[in-house]
């Protein structure tokens, strides 16, 4: 049993929308956040080094090299040959829109990019940003507006820095939404001072917001980070394997069967991440999810068959 068979990932969304694989190149175009450059904050969020997430960001190449970097690797990994232009590392929308217009089209300029996945915070995405990204939409390009929300608690939010809150993200989707635009809300399991009850609370709360897509993953302890100092000190414990899993598997359930998840973990390089240990394990973490989705669906088919007269 394979993931895209329990689920709907954002592979299997692709394929049967274009008939073939599309694959996700991963850019790094050198923004900062309100919260790190004084705005709004310094120092980012607690967790947040963003070397984990996107292996360019230290003095990244050229928009044009990443993308023809990133399409070797992918070609070989996977056999993709049709891309989004991921713009991933800090906030991707928090430039002039005259700089955003041209980094982006740039992107869409090389023919086997068919589209952008454009990751930010909700509270920089101006109505002239999702004006743009609405019409190459209307062009026939694949847009995803990837909005980093990690909880709907203003509490957690505030206690890792993040410099925005649940209010701010209605807005911004919302707002998305009337532009018909495509959202993929990202969450993160695991914060300090939450329990599994809080993912599902903000699943739920995310959900009425009618967002395309969800990406999930583990809070993973990175070298360089305030979380990672918090956790040497004994002030933060992280998840185990098993309470993640049990956790994404409750909140996938929740979805309706259209949504499509971008993402049920993720992970950081092994010179990098501190703990847990298990967030090296991506293909162990999504094959237990797979058997237990797997199970809860099975469960459901014959809970159908016995109630039938």
């Amino acid at each position: 049993m394979y993931l895209d068979q329990t689920v709907l990932t954002f592979g299997r969304a692709m394929r049967e929308k274009y008939g073939y694989k599309v694959h996700k190149l991963s850019i790094d175009a050198q923004f900062t956040c309100p919260n790190r450059d004084g705005t709004k904050g310094i120092g980012g969020c607690t967790f947040c080094n963003n070397t984990s997430f996107s292996p360019n960001s230290r003095k990244p190449p050229a928009v044009d090299e990443q993308i023809e970097a990133g399409r070797q690797v992918i070609l070989k990994r996977t056999g993709a040959t049709r891309y989004l232009a991921y713009f991933q590392a800090y906030t991707n929308t928090y430039a002039d829109i005259n700089y955003l217009k041209l980094l982006y089209d740039n992107a869409l300029s090389h023919p086997d990019v068919i589209g952008l996945s454009i990751g930010t915070r909700p509270d920089c995405v101006p109505d002239g940003v999702l004006k743009l990204l609405a019409h190459y939409q209307e062009q026939g390009y694949e847009i995803w507006l990837e909005l980093g929300l990690q909880s709907s608690f203003d509490s957690t939010l505030k206690e890792v820095n993040r410099g925005h809150g649940f209010a701010e993200y209605q807005d911004a989707i919302q707002r998305a939404h009337i532009y018909g635009l495509q959202v993929c809300t990202h969450l993160i399991v695991g914060l300090p001072t939450e329990t599994a009850q809080h993912s599902l609370t903000s699943m739920s709360r995310v959900l009425e917001t009618k967002p395309k897509g969800i990406k999930i993953h583990p809070l993973h302890i990175v070298k360089g980070t305030q979380i990672a100092r918090q956790w040497k000190n004994g002030n933060y414990q992280p998840l185990t394997m098993s309470e993640y899993i049990d956790t994404v598997v409750n909140m996938v359930k929740m979805a309706p069967d259209d949504m499509i998840f971008h993402r049920l973990t993720g992970t950081a390089s092994e010179n990098l991440l501190l703990a847990p240990d298990w967030c090296s394990k991506k293909w162990m973490v999504l094959n237990e999810i797979t058997r237990k989705l797997s199970q809860n669906n099975q469960a459901a088919s014959l809970s159908v068959i016995s109630s039938q007269p």
